[in-house]
């Protein structure tokens, strides 16, 4: 089956892959991010290391990646703990794959990405995170490496407020 047969139409819907990282120490702490002042999303937020696919990259290629580049730390265990559809109310919309990272080895570094820290669950909640990880980082760390992935769904309201729903089949 050749490129042609793979039925890419630019008026459909496209979704622009993304990764989340959330490292995890042996101890249960987990490994956030500051993003930079100048960064152009989520600035001055805590979030996980991540960031968008490169050409020719699979997804856990671009997990392991992002979680070197931004952190310094290689997984020796990778667990896909979600898949999040972001609406975004326009062409194209996101997609994110939600890692734990696990098995942690390398030296921690920051990068031009921001600052690093590691935090309980409780600590993590009582900062300023990326609206979403109020709720999405207490489900990836109760996820289980047995378990199937979760699924999730984001848009915008009328309001501009994020809405978010999860599922599990």
């Amino acid at each position: 089956m050749g490129v042609k047969a793979q039925g890419v139409n630019l008026e459909r819907y496209s979704l622009i892959p993304r990764v989340l990282v959330f490292p995890v120490d042996e101890k249960g702490h987990v490994l956030l991010l500051k993003g930079a002042s100048n960064k152009k999303i989520w600035a001055n937020l805590w979030n996980g290391p991540g960031g968008h696919l490169e050409s020719g990259e699979s997804v856990l290629e671009a997990a392991n990646r992002e979680l070197r580049e931004e952190s310094g730390l290689t997984a020796g265990r990778l667990i896909l703990c979600a898949q999040i559809v972001v609406d975004t109310g326009t062409n194209p919309g996101i997609i994110f794959f939600v890692f734990k990272a696990k098995q942690l080895s390398g030296e921690l570094r920051i990068s031009v990405e921001g600052n690093l820290a590691w935090f309980t669950q409780n600590q993590a909640l009582r900062q300023d995170l990326v609206e979403d990880l109020y709720t999405l980082l207490p489900l990836v760390m109760r996820h289980r490496p047995n378990e199937k992935p979760f699924w999730g769904h984001y848009f915008y309201d009328e309001n501009d407020q994020l809405v978010m729903s999860f599922s599990r089949t």
